[in-house]
């Protein structure tokens, strides 16, 4: 049974370490990283996953990210992402067991008058439906690179409220 801490409580050098045995070194090129770029990761929404040995098994991280549509206005959205599970571990649970606690910690006291904000992400369709990520809504999204349309996912409560068209990018909060 994995031990799901906050991320912080794992040394950086540890967590890059296995972003790059999951996904290479040269993952910051990717597209993914381009939408979050110049942004902090969302500690209270980030996770790692440790075996019974305190071993790092995997880690999740949640962004602030936003879709801004044709008339310039944002609407904020969670990217989710990376979710990564050192190879030797994958298919033992530990990408359920983050997806359920940082999912969990997004709709926190979420309600009807007050829904937790969309996520968003860049992942395999089928495991990533089974925690109602669909491509449905996404299909006028850009992003600032290539991403293939069906592993463009959204989770929403009501996708009605997301723009059918926009660019994903970093959450800018406006300060005036």
């Amino acid at each position: 049974m994995p031990s799901i801490v906050p991320i912080d409580a794992v040394p950086p050098a540890l967590h890059e370490e296995l972003l790059d045995a999951v996904f290479g070194a040269d993952r910051s090129s990717r597209t993914a990283y381009r939408i979050r770029e110049g942004l902090e990761r969302l500690a209270g929404l980030s996770f790692a996953a440790l075996d019974d040995e305190d071993f790092l098994a995997g880690t999740i991280e949640l962004w602030p990210v936003s879709l801004t549509d044709e008339d310039g206005r944002q609407y904020p959205l969670l990217m989710v992402g990376p979710v990564a599970v050192a190879p030797g571990r994958q298919n033992e649970g530990y990408g359920r067991a983050l997806m359920a606690a940082a999912l969990g910690a997004v709709e926190g006291p979420a309600t009807a008058e007050k829904p937790a904000l969309p996520q968003v992400l860049i992942g395999d369709p089928d495991y990533y439906g089974k925690w109602d990520f669909t491509a449905a809504p996404t299909g006028g999204w850009d992003t600032p690179g290539p991403v293939e349309a069906h592993r463009l996912l959204v989770r929403c409560t009501n996708p009605a409220v997301l723009p059918r068209r926009g660019m994903l990018g970093p959450w800018r909060r406006e300060t005036g």
